[in-house]
């Protein structure tokens, strides 16, 4: 609801900015006509995921069906990708998934089903790259008297405070981000994206979830926030008329605690990108110079594949997001180098 002169909480002001009927998320371009993921950077994301179903189908014991939902499609690249990179034998068992707000795009494979929701029940792996930061939250600024209010925002971008924050996203507070009584300080509450995260994973009865997204934990959270806007591959302020991206990383560790299914022992894993992508074989090493005398051609693919590999694994860009696996009803699939996590 907007209040008199347009001010409403960021949350809501997101919500109708990305995914109203004018919104950011179902215009014509797309997300990839304004920032690019791992996913645009290189095939070798696609194919290091397919390796990820892979283990989860052995870890399954080859089930006749598997399923792959790829959470927040875009345009399906992700899941156009993953299927082209499995093997025929475990392609022909697998049911994908495209999970998006916006309409099946143009040209999508017949075989793969689009829907606004996860499936109901999922055996196999769940993939949100990139979603959780785009589910929108609250925001919180401490006041001169130091106490956290909730950030009210208008279509214009222009903001001010409003009532204290208090209930459960006081408590989410407390509990996740405690601000000191310091004027202007920061956070983005949130609770919506704990509550995304755990019923996105009680839809899989078997196999495993995982969110990939720029993140932060409890040692280390941003003082002002982290919320910001993305237009046409520019950083931008975040401004809610639905012509911008709106987002802000996620707190991740807060995520892995808000589900726990009591039929896994598994313990929920956060990592790095680069641990996870080096885990799943994608190493970046420069190919080897004889092979530019012998095979010049497979030279300059191997040179080109490594430094798309070394992009998806860079510290300071793409290798920082953060993996947060959650196995359910099996063992963790995936068992990263230590050496390669920070």
């Amino acid at each position: 609801m907007t209040g008199a002169g347009g001010w409403r909480g960021w949350r809501a002001a997101a919500e109708a900015a990305l995914y109203g009927p004018d919104g950011f998320y179902l215009r014509p371009e797309g997300p990839a006509g304004h920032f690019r993921t791992s996913v645009h950077a290189s095939p070798l994301f696609a194919e290091a995921v397919a390796r990820l179903l892979c283990r989860v189908d052995e870890a399954l014991g080859r089930p006749a069906s598997l399923d792959f939902v790829d959470m927040a499609a875009g345009r399906g690249e992700l899941v156009t990708g993953v299927l082209a990179a499995l093997p025929a034998d475990v392609a022909a068992r697998t049911r994908a998934y495209g999970v998006e707000v916006a309409a099946r795009p143009a040209g999508l494979a017949p075989g793969i089903t689009w829907l606004p929701e996860p499936p109901p029940q999922v055996n196999g792996l769940l993939f949100a790259n990139e979603w959780l930061d785009n589910v929108p939250v609250e925001v919180a600024e401490v006041d001169s008297a130091g106490v956290p209010r909730l950030v009210l925002v208008r279509d214009d971008g222009a903001e001010r405070l409003g009532e204290p924050v208090s209930g459960a996203e006081a408590e989410w507070l407390a509990r996740w981000w405690p601000l000191p009584g310091e004027e202007g300080l920061r956070a983005e509450i949130g609770l919506p994206r704990d509550r995304a995260w755990a019923a996105a994973v009680s839809r899989v009865a078997r196999g495993l979830a995982v969110a990939v997204d720029y993140a932060h934990t409890a040692e280390a959270r941003p003082p002002f926030g982290t919320l910001t806007g993305f237009r046409e591959g520019r950083e931008t302020s975040p401004v809610p008329d639905g012509t911008c991206d709106i987002t802000a990383h996620v707190a991740l560790d807060a995520c892995a605690e808000a589900c726990t299914p009591a039929h896994t022992p598994e313990r929920p894993l956060l990592l790095r990108q680069r641990a996870a992508l080096r885990a799943l074989g994608l190493a970046g090493a420069r190919p080897p110079l004889t092979l530019a005398s012998t095979d010049p051609a497979a030279y300059v693919r191997a040179l080109a594949g490594a430094g798309e590999a070394a992009e998806l694994t860079a510290r300071g860009g793409l290798g920082d997001f953060a993996w947060l696996l959650r196995p359910v009803g099996i063992p963790h699939p995936l068992v990263p180098d230590a050496s390669a996590a920070e």
